[in-house]
């Protein structure tokens, strides 16, 4: 852990996101995460300004996360990021145009997901205390296999979608889905088997 007259690096920051650790406000892990956030928001404003070619997007979309890019993967623009580093992205995964991925506390996308016109999905909570309101908590979303979310979702901190699930549009999820059931509604609850 870092002390606060140290700074700290990206790679700190997302072991210490990856370990589910505090952000404290104010410390070099804080520090980094907001130098962070600038790089990130300077590709995905590269991603959505003019047209870009699918190889272009997927290209920008590995300068962002760090990692490769699946020839499969489709974004449609507009698309945010406030970090980047922690997002992972399945074959065949689709993201329609205006998703917003705060991605801290960490997002894995399995293969074949399916993410509908501005879905939010968020990995950090700020401490509800009012004097430590600038620590963050992060807990990360996983999205299985094959699961199709509608459009203007949420997705809260700390939420795992199981294989083949689907999420209707504008619910707010703030619970985990199991596998195969569909899920609508503020908050979601489950309402059937998808099959």
């Amino acid at each position: 852990m870092t002390q606060p007259d140290e700074t700290a690096s990206v790679d700190d920051l997302v072991a210490a996101l990856r370990d589910g650790q505090t952000i404290l406000g104010g410390s070099p892990l804080h520090r980094a995460m907001h130098g962070a956030s600038q790089t990130a928001l300077r590709v995905a404003a590269e991603m959505n300004t003019g047209y870009r070619e699918p190889a272009e997007l997927r290209a920008l979309l590995a300068e962002l996360t760090g990692g490769e890019i699946d020839e499969t993967v489709t974004v449609f623009p507009p698309f945010r990021a406030d970090f980047g580093r922690n997002i992972r992205f399945g074959r065949g995964v689709f993201i329609n145009m205006g998703c917003t991925f705060q991605d801290q506390g960490g997002i894995t996308i399995g293969d074949r997901a399916q993410i509908g016109h501005n879905t939010v999905i968020a990995t950090l909570n700020h401490d509800f205390a009012p004097d430590r309101r600038a620590d963050m908590h992060p807990a990360p979303v996983v999205i299985g296999a094959d699961v199709w979310i509608g459009s203007n979702a949420t997705i809260l901190p700390g939420v795992t979608i199981g294989d083949g699930a689907v999420i209707g549009a504008a619910s707010v999820v703030t619970k985990d889905v199991p596998a195969g059931m569909m899920a609508v509604g503020s908050p979601a609850r489950v309402i059937r088997s998808v099959v």
